[in-house]
């Protein structure tokens, strides 16, 4: 059976506090992460909170990307849900690139096949 879907759940951390903070940097790193994937953006929302923190979702019209950001932990917790034929690991890889995520991991679980199997798990670091 063929997914409905592919969701990439990545934990993220070692992020640049002052990108994690930047709700208009973040969003602007989402929206390019869907584009990256060819993705068809629909919708666009996102909040800063006081006194620190970022969450937002940017639709698509093959699912979401979303993010909640923890700038005092160096973490964020993104979520990338595509339908098709699109890859959520480009949107993914490309957005812990941009918030320069010392260490990540991602677990892929696909949509729509009964019950949930983790499909992959891998964790990278990498260097400011």
């Amino acid at each position: 059976m063929e997914t409905m879907g592919r969701h990439v759940i990545s934990e993220l951390w070692g992020c640049d506090f002052d990108k994690l903070n930047d709700m208009d940097f973040i969003e602007k790193t989402f929206v390019n992460a869907a584009l990256k994937s060819g993705a068809e953006v629909r919708e666009v929302a996102f909040h800063k909170f006081a006194p620190q923190g970022v969450s937002g979702v940017v639709i698509i019209s093959e699912s979401h990307l979303t993010i909640h950001s923890f700038p005092e932990h160096g973490y964020a917790s993104i979520d990338v849900y595509t339908c098709g034929d699109l890859d959520p690991n480009v949107a993914a890889d490309y957005i812990a690139e941009e918030l320069r995520a010392e260490t990540r991991e991602n677990i892929e679980i696909p949509r729509g096949m009964g019950p949930v199997q983790v499909k992959q798990a891998k964790a990278k670091a990498q260097a400011l």
